[in-house]
């Protein structure tokens, strides 16, 4: 009988698999409409409550990544993040700091679904003129009722959604009754988001726009490289580029 690890790793890979076929056509339609605005000088905002906060954070100063792609960052980590009104607070200070602008993209990430910082961060930026993208477990945001007062959860919110194709709970292994584990979220938002940024670079390559695309600091003139491809957008990025 395999391991409890041995069947976490085939069900999780079966779920890669099968999340990047269900994705394509959603990935597609969206490098066009971010390669479009990151070749006007736009940035890609993201945003995750809770331990989403984790795969929103992936693609921010990546090596390999998009140099302006900028988050929202919860300093409660999430522990508020059902007080009606908090996401629009965040939302907004952060739109003072760096500017939520027509026509970029944000991508909102909550697991559920439900949750109302989640869902005010994507009504916030959809008021401002943005392409809000969510990325949840259709699953549980299709079923799991919301938290917020304005009754939609975020699927029905969202331009586009990415699925992360998660089942309700977030784990894969039943490890004793009544009890499972084997989260797969996070493996699933992240290969999501980097296959979209993959996506973008090739849009802009096919239509001669420059890559501005971070190295990693520890290869030679890496600093010299990320700080020339972050110029243009270092007052609007929350990080420094050493």
């Amino acid at each position: 009988m395999p391991s409890l690890p041995e069947t976490y790793s085939t069900r999780a890979h079966e779920l890669l698999v099968h999340a990047q076929a269900k994705n394509a056509p959603t990935i597609a339609r969206l490098a066009p409409i971010i390669g479009a605005s990151v070749a006007r000088g736009g940035i890609l905002h993201t945003f995750g409550s809770g331990h989403s906060d984790v795969i929103a954070r992936e693609i921010i100063g990546r090596a390999g990544g998009l140099v302006c792609v900028n988050g929202i960052i919860d300093p409660t980590a999430g522990f508020i993040e059902n007080l009606v009104g908090y996401g629009t607070a965040l939302a907004a200070r952060y739109d003072r700091q760096h500017q939520l602008l027509a026509g970029e993209t944000i991508i909102v990430i909550s697991n559920s679904g439900k949750n109302s910082a989640p869902i005010e961060v994507a009504l916030y930026a959809k008021q401002k003129g943005l392409h809000v993208v969510g990325l949840t477990a259709l699953a549980m945001s299709q079923t799991a009722a919301t938290v917020h007062p304005g009754g939609k959860n975020l699927h029905a919110i969202a331009d586009d959604v990415l699925d992360n194709c998660g089942v309700p709970g977030d784990t894969l292994i039943e490890v004793a009754p009544g009890v499972s584990s084997g989260p797969t979220s996070t493996l699933v938002g992240a290969m999501l988001l980097n296959l979209l940024m993959l996506a973008v670079i090739d849009w802009l390559k096919a239509h001669g726009h420059p890559l501005p695309v971070l190295r990693s600091q520890n290869i030679p003139g890496a600093i010299e490289h990320n700080r020339a491809v972050g110029e243009k957008y270092k007052n609007r990025l929350s990080r420094q580029l050493a």
